[in-house]
C-alpha cells in the first residue's frame, strides 16, 4: 500500500515565522503593550468558572457581542473565527467554487494568494504603482474586466502600511460585481473604516481582529462583519465548535475594557509617527538612498537595496524585524519607547559601520 501526495502540496514549504529569543521584537506588528493588570485580573477570576468538559458556544454569541458593543455595531453581523486565517480558507474554499477567480493586489498579505491556492482558484495579481498606492479606478476596471469573483485585500496594507480612503473604498464596493473582501486588520490605527457600513452591501465582508490593536495575539480571535445573508453563509460553512471556550471568554473580557484599549492605541500610532520621523531623519543625516512610506498602521515600511543586510544585522543585535524579498525592503513594528529608541540606535551603528564603509 502507498500514497503519494497530491501535486499541490508536495512541493509547499511550512510557514515558518521568526522563532527564538530576541531581546526586542518588532517582527509581527503585534501590540507592544502587554495584557493590563485590571484585564488579566478579569481572566482569571473567569477562568475558575468555565466548564472545562463542555464544548464551547458554537456561535459565540457573548464574544461577538462584546465586539459589536467595542466597534458600535449590530452583533447580529459578526462571525466569531479562529483567528483570520480561519475565514480566510472559508472564504476561498465555502464561498467560491473551485476554479473561480480571486483577485488580489500586490505586494499584500500572502495568505490571501495561498489560501486561494489550496482552494483551487485562479488567483488574479493588480500590481500596485511604484510609490506602493492603489489606483481605484484602474482596479476596479480590472476586477470588472477579468471577471474576478472576490477581491480581497488589506486596508491599510500588510506590508506596506499604505491604504485608500473610506470614500475609495465605497466607490470600489459600489462599482465591482464580485465580493469585496476588505481586511481592516490594521485599521484601528486610522480613520478609513467600512466597517459600521458593512451590512449596507451585497458584496461586502469586513475583517478584523484581535491580534494587533487591542494586544490579544495569543488568543487567535477574528471576526468578519457583513450582511445576513453573507453572515448566514459564513455561520453555516465554519466548523461547529471553531472557537475554543478560553478565547472566547478571553476575548469577550477584552472587549468591555474600551476606553483603556482606545488609549492605548492612540499611543501606539504615537510611537508610530516617532518611528516613521526618526528613520526619515536617519535617511536625511547619512543620505541614504531609502523609500519609507508614511505609515497608516503601527509599523514603518522601509524599501533598501540592502534590506537584508539591515535585516541579518539587527538579529545578530537581538533585534527582530521582517524582511521581504520581493520588493526588497523591511517592516519595522513600532515599540515602545525604548524598544525603538533601542532599534534606532542599532541601525544607526550598522550606518556608521557597514553601509558607509562599504560605500566608501
Amino acid at each position: 500500500m502507498s500514497y503519494t501526495l497530491c501535486e499541490k502540496v508536495r512541493e509547499l514549504e511550512p510557514y515558518e515565522p521568526i522563532t527564538g529569543n530576541y531581546r526586542i521584537r518588532l517582527d509581527a506588528n503585534e501590540s507592544f503593550y502587554a495584557m493590563p493588570e485590571v484585564i488579566r485580573e478579569e481572566m482569571k477570576a473567569v477562568i475558575d468558572t468555565l466548564p472545562f468538559h463542555r464544548y464551547p458556544d458554537p456561535s459565540a454569541k457573548k464574544l461577538a457581542a462584546a465586539f459589536a458593543a467595542f466597534y458600535d455595531i449590530a452583533a447580529e453581523n459578526v462571525t466569531v473565527t479562529n483567528g483570520s486565517d480561519e475565514v480566510l480558507y472559508l472564504l476561498a474554499s465555502a464561498m467560491l467554487q473551485r476554479g473561480s477567480r480571486v483577485m488580489v493586489t500586490e505586494p499584500d498579505f500572502s495568505m490571501y494568494r495561498f489560501y486561494s491556492f489550496l482552494s483551487e482558484n485562479e488567483v488574479i495579481a493588480f500590481q500596485k504603482d511604484d510609490n506602493l498606492q492603489i489606483n481605484v479606478d484602474e482596479l476596479i476596471q480590472a476586477v470588472n474586466e477579468t471577471k474576478a469573483d472576490m477581491l480581497i485585500f488589506s486596508n491599510p496594507c500588510n506590508p506596506t502600511g499604505q491604504g485608500i480612503t473610506a470614500a475609495e473604498a465605497r466607490k470600489l464596493v459600489r462599482s465591482v460585481n464580485a465580493l469585496v473582501v476588505l481586511d481592516e486588520a490594521y485599521m484601528d490605527f486610522w480613520h478609513e473604516s467600512l466597517l459600521r457600513e458593512a451590512a449596507d452591501y451585497e458584496n461586502l465582508i469586513v475583517l478584523k481582529t484581535a491580534s494587533k490593536a487591542v494586544g490579544a495575539a495569543a488568543i487567535r480571535s477574528g471576526f468578519a462583519v457583513a450582511n445576513k445573508t453573507l453572515t448566514r453563509a459564513l455561520q453555516a460553512v465554519k466548523s461547529p465548535y471553531n472557537v475554543n471556550t478560553l478565547t472566547q471568554e478571553m476575548g469577550t473580557v477584552i472587549y468591555r475594557h474600551k476606553e483603556l484599549l482606545q488609549e492605548r492605541c492612540i499611543q501606539i500610532v504615537e510611537n508610530t509617527k516617532h518611528l516613521y520621523e526618526s528613520l526619515l531623519a536617519l535617511k536625511e543625516q547619512y543620505k541614504m538612498p531609502v523609500e519609507i512610506a508614511e505609515p497608516c498602521a503601527n509599523f514603518v515600511f522601509m524599501r533598501a537595496e540592502f534590506a537584508k543586510e539591515i535585516y541579518e544585522y539587527l538579529l545578530n543585535n537581538g533585534i527582530a524585524v521582517r524582511f521581504f524579498k520581493n520588493p526588497c525592503a523591511l517592516r519595522i513594528t513600532a515599540g515602545s519607547e525604548e524598544e525603538n529608541q533601542e532599534l534606532l540606535r542599532c541601525l544607526e551603528k550598522y550606518i556608521v559601520e557597514q553601509y558607509i564603509y562599504v560605500s566608501i
